[in-house]
């Protein structure tokens, strides 16, 4: 029996790992495009149109495809082979023709318009997106035009997979290899130990993490060490990916143009809650100038510290130096206060259930993907079960860089399904087994990717379209970004902060200096981000005939991004964008597209909203509120709406400015 082939028995349907093989996930796609097809045809011949055997038999349709994509894609992502990137070589443009032979079916779209909706706000909602959907997919466009769309949309898949497979590949060839462990001098013994087992007997080998700057760099005392980590970071796509991201810009800029969008930026940005890409651009061009000036004092502070100028190789470590001076902050001595394990359980988890009554339990009985995979299953006040939550914290080669949530099953009242996902980032675990120390921003991207988490898990829709965390993009970032807020909250951190050698609870006044530390180097951090929501702005800005003059190579990409950069009034020339175009996988080999801005664009939700918090005497009572209106809700709730009734009023941007040093800054 192929255990993708029907839903799993096992608690939440949870997938039967240990059974699957990549064999069952070949033949689940052929079974599955093949069973979702006839689906369609019965939808079709169904008679005259109700909503049952209309829309809510679509919704219901292609079961089997969700869970064996959701098993393929999932385990590409975190524990990869050459063979099972081959499968999704293979699948990836059927799973796009597949789509758009669904969206561009003319007696589907027909079918759609005329079906008679339920007196209900969901409902509603769900009837909207999906003729919305349809016509985003070219239901509405000649024969030629459908052709030529599907032509595009192929490509671009395959595009996309084979960017995150080259990007995966360089990644790991540029790990950059030190001969000596003084060369490694600044990083505790125990990560020595971790790159010395790395490789495998030659020297000592330190992984490339996904942004620009690799958060070594903070620490490492050895110039030359940093410098080659910073250089083998952005030397990643120069010569493998180059091609390919401007193939995708041009594809783009043309489906944008047939779809009657001027730019793929507009197509996006049109279903995003900044509306128009305009917005969008605002937002960014606004504050670009004035974190370029505040960057540019933190690097004069650095510089003076340092006695010379600092490069974007050094700022990072530099900058440590002046936290340590100005806040009393040694990051490896504050490390020994996050054990990983500790500020899950005792912090992410505690947090969660201080706030939402939820319950987070080991399900050691269930096995998850690979080695260090943990599963948990969450509970509610009145011991209801929610669903599944996997872990996956582990550094592994096969493991693509960067940090996220995903779904393997989501939630429907419709289907009778509760959500299992999982969080993954790229922690390396000591050699010895022991439990890893975090730093701050380990500790803050842990309640971020469980921020995304709780929005899969408490979701309540009827409709898997609706579920969880399909929204646009910068709505999507709201609930995890204000997640990130309780990490170094005072009733949270004493909660999980204990010294891994002395069990001592993080003093009053270590923790003072953390918190206030986290509004230091804001112009930096800005900076870099600002720069990588420019850079995917300008791309997917570009009508088609702009697309076809960029060149093809690695110089006219940075001359393309440099551009883009001064024209925006971000001149300051260190730090690098936090992604460059090459190695850039958000928006080349994931999903995020013009929608980087959506970081930015959630954050000033997030300060907003976080200060309603801050305001509300009962932090329970606010967050079973921030439950109901912003977690339980998926895409069933208008989103102007629903954060206007929490907070009173549209946002407000100054809070958002206050908390990035741009108080002064005027928003248009």
């Amino acid at each position: 029996m192929n255990p993708l082939l029907s839903p799993s028995d096992l608690p939440y349907q949870l997938p039967a790992f240990a059974s699957i093989t990549l064999g069952d996930a070949v033949e689940a796609f052929d079974v599955a495009l093949a069973e979702q097809e006839r689906e369609i045809a019965a939808i079709l011949d169904a008679g005259e149109p109700t909503w049952e055997n209309t829309v809510e038999a679509l919704e219901s349709s292609g079961r089997t495809l969700e869970r064996a994509a959701a098993w393929l894609f999932n385990l590409q992502g975190t524990d990869a082979t050459d063979e099972m990137d081959a499968v999704a070589a293979d699948i990836v443009p059927r799973l796009s023709a597949h789509s758009d032979a669904i969206y561009q079916n003319e007696a589907l779209y027909q079918r759609l318009i005329s079906v008679p909706v339920p007196d209900d706000a969901e409902s509603h909602r769900l009837h909207d997106l999906l003729l919305r959907r349809f016509t985003r997919c070219g239901a509405n466009l000649d024969a030629a035009g459908k052709q030529r769309l599907a032509e595009i949309n192929q490509r671009l898949s395959s595009l996309s997979e084979e960017f995150g497979r080259a990007l995966l590949a360089d990644t790991k060839k540029l790990a950059v290899r030190v001969d000596d462990a003084e060369q490694l001098a600044g990083l505790s013994a125990s990560r020595i130990e971790s790159a010395r087992a790395a490789a495998d007997g030659d020297g000592y080998l330190i992984p490339v993490e996904l942004p620009t700057v690799q958060s070594l760099q903070s620490v490492l005392k050895d110039p030359a060490t940093r410098a080659a980590l910073y250089e083998a970071s952005q030397a990643r796509g120069t010569e493998s990916t180059v091609g390919n991201l401007v193939e995708q810009v041009r594809l783009r800029a043309e489906r944008a143009r047939l779809l009657g969008f001027d730019t793929h930026a507009d197509y996006v940005i049109a279903e995003e809650t900044a509306g128009t890409a305009q917005a969008a651009r605002d937002l960014l061009f606004d504050l670009a100038p004035a974190a370029a000036a505040n960057a540019e004092a933190e690097r004069k502070l650095s510089s003076e510290l340092a006695g010379e100028p600092v490069s974007g190789a050094d700022w990072p470590y530099w900058q440590g130096k002046v936290l340590e001076r100005d806040y009393s902050l040694d990051e490896e001595e504050l490390s020994k206060y996050f054990p990983l394990r500790q500020v899950l359980v005792d912090g992410v988890f505690h947090a969660a259930h201080r706030l939402y009554g939820i319950t987070v339990t080991a399900r050691t009985d269930l096995q998850g993907y690979a080695d260090g995979v943990d599963v948990w299953e969450i509970t509610d006040a009145d011991g209801e079960g929610l669903g599944l939550l996997l872990t996956d914290y582990v550094a592994r080669p096969t493991k693509r860089g960067g940090a996220w949530m995903s779904s393997f099953v989501d939630q429907s009242e419709l289907l009778g399904t509760k959500p299992v996902v999982v969080n993954v980032m790229s922690i390396t675990h000591p050699a010895d087994g022991s439990d890893p120390l975090l730093s701050i921003d380990e500790v803050t991207t842990l309640f971020h990717e469980f921020g995304h988490a709780l929005h899969g898990l408490l979701s309540k829709v009827r409709y898997p379209t609706l579920s969880g965390t399909n929204v646009p993009r910068d709505w999507v970032e709201f609930p995890s970004q204000i997640n990130e807020n309780w990490a170094f909250d005072p009733e949270v951190a004493r909660n999980y902060a204990r010294h891994v050698d002395t069990g001592e609870i993080i003093d009053d006044a270590l923790l003072t200096a953390v918190q206030e530390s986290r509004q230091f180097g804001q112009g930096f951090a800005t900076s870099e981000y600002l720069a990588a929501a420019i850079i995917d702005l300008a791309w997917h800005s570009l009508t088609p005939e702009q697309a076809a003059q960029v060149g093809e190579d690695a110089d006219a990409v940075r001359a393309f991004e440099d551009a883009a950069l001064a024209e925006a009034g971000l001149t300051v020339d260190e730090p690098a964008p936090r992604y460059r175009s090459t190695y850039f996988n958000h928006i080349f080999g994931g999903g995020y597209s013009a929608g980087y801005y959506s970081y930015l664009w959630a954050e000033a939700l997030d300060a907003d909203g976080f200060d309603w918090f801050t305001e509300q005497p009962d932090v329970r009572a606010a967050g079973e509120k921030f439950r109901d209106l912003i977690l339980s809700r998926g895409a069933s709730l208008d989103y102007g709406d629903a954060f206007r009734e929490l907070r009173g009023r549209d946002k407000d941007v100054a809070p958002l400015l206050r908390r990035r040093g741009l108080a002064g800054v005027e928003h248009s």
